[in-house]
């Protein structure tokens, strides 16, 4: 009996956390709709098109080889050197459950950099920016805070005492301070800003797309955040219901500013 008790467990977290998975990536077409609709029209097709193009070659870097950074057996404690795409198969089916979710925060992490660049850098140019953050800069940094989470040495930083529970600064953090590098080095959208003139106001294509892509994006925050119990625990009501309360906090707070910056003598 009571090995049966055990086996039902470990099925019901594997479903919780492929749903979770599911519902991560829902917030790759958030990204989509978001940035598609906050663009100019001309332009947006070039946008989706990155989303698109990240979420596939993110996924198939981090099978290859990132996912074994991330989570193969720690060289002290700083790169994982097993787990590679074609030793999946032999690894069970616990740790192919952890690469499907990881890889949907793998994807995430890669396509926060596509809002950041949007209108301003080449296509071909964003593939070769994702296909680096999901071979190099996410699985090592991921190594470093998460490794041994499959078991074996952690990573240094985990061992310093580090801790992030769902991927503030795993994901969103290392998506954004890539998007930084980049948008430092590349500049502003061209005519944006004139000597001694105000900021151009570029206009947004379509309004409606990206607030349906913010809607997906909260949607997909249930995932993160509550599939990375990795278990089905009590935790969860709780771990949603401050996920939606800081996604209601947001929007309120955005309006709030809204409101503030229009009533402001210019």
């Amino acid at each position: 009996m009571s090995a049966t008790l055990n086996l039902d467990s470990s099925l019901i977290d594997t479903l919780w956390v492929l749903w979770a998975a599911a519902l991560v990536f829902v917030m790759q077409a958030g990204f989509l709709c978001l940035e598609a609709g906050t663009t100019r029209t001309k332009n947006a097709i070039n946008v989706a098109m990155k989303n698109v193009a990240d979420f596939a070659i993110a996924v198939s870097v981090f099978w290859l080889v990132g996912f074994g950074i991330m989570f193969g057996d720690s060289y002290h404690g700083f790169i994982g050197t097993s787990l590679l795409g074609w030793q999946l198969d032999a690894a069970g089916s616990w740790v192919i459950t952890i690469f499907i979710f990881q890889a949907m925060f793998c994807a995430t992490a890669a396509t926060i950099v596509s809002g950041a660049v949007a209108e301003r850098m080449p296509f071909l140019a964003y593939t070769w920016t994702a296909l680096w953050i999901a071979l190099i800069i996410y699985p090592i940094f991921g190594h470093w805070a998460w490794g041994g989470l499959l078991g074996g040495a952690e990573g240094w930083l985990v061992s310093l005492g580090f801790v992030d529970f769902a991927g503030s600064t795993v994901v969103h953090s290392v998506g954004g301070w890539v998007a930084l590098a980049a948008v430092l080095s590349i500049g502003p959208r061209n005519g944006r800003f004139s000597q001694g003139k105000p900021p151009t106001a570029f206009p947004s294509g379509n309004l409606p797309l990206a607030m349906l892509g913010a809607l997906f994006m909260i949607l997909g925050w249930f995932g993160f955040n509550g599939g990375s119990t990795l278990a089905v625990t009590d935790q969860i009501p709780s771990i949603l219901a401050n996920t939606v309360l800081g996604a209601v906090g947001g929007i309120l707070s955005g309006m709030l500013m809204g409101f503030a910056h229009d009533a402001m003598p210019m």
